[in-house]
């Protein structure tokens, strides 16, 4: 059984992947993505995929409205995919939100810089009180 963390690294390349393959406008099948990065099916990958791509319109109205300088379109795509699914996780799923900002802030020290990590950081935080 593979932890969460690491099923939220997988996440976050299919999303990568998605978000590259539609501004490239190829054809692609997710389930044929996710399956290149995961050997055995999982709800967990699936569902946050599917729900993520769900709501990405309202989590991209939802980042914009906390990054200042930065639109989420203008973020390189690791980071549109981090961003979208600790906000996907804050809003839409059951996932405690320390957790949820925790695992973004770990994914964006490892695949992004300082400035972005506390950016995301403080993107998730807002969310977070926002909703409180």
């Amino acid at each position: 059984m593979k932890n969460r963390s690491y099923l939220r690294e997988i996440i976050m390349k299919v999303l990568y992947q998605i978000y590259i393959l539609k501004e490239s406008e190829v054809d692609f099948s997710i389930p044929a993505l996710i399956k290149e990065q995961l050997e055995v099916e999982n709800e967990f990958v699936t569902t946050s995929i599917d729900g993520v791509l769900k709501h990405q319109k309202k989590i991209y109205e939802k980042a914009n409205t906390y990054l200042e300088s930065w639109p989420m379109e203008r973020l390189n795509k690791v980071d549109q995919a981090i961003v979208s699914l600790g906000i996907y996780e804050l809003l839409y799923t059951k996932t405690p939100p320390v957790v949820a900002i925790n695992e973004a802030i770990e994914l964006s020290k490892k695949y992004s810089d300082e400035k972005v990590t506390k950016m995301i950081n403080a993107v998730l935080d807002s969310v977070y009180h926002e909703n409180e």
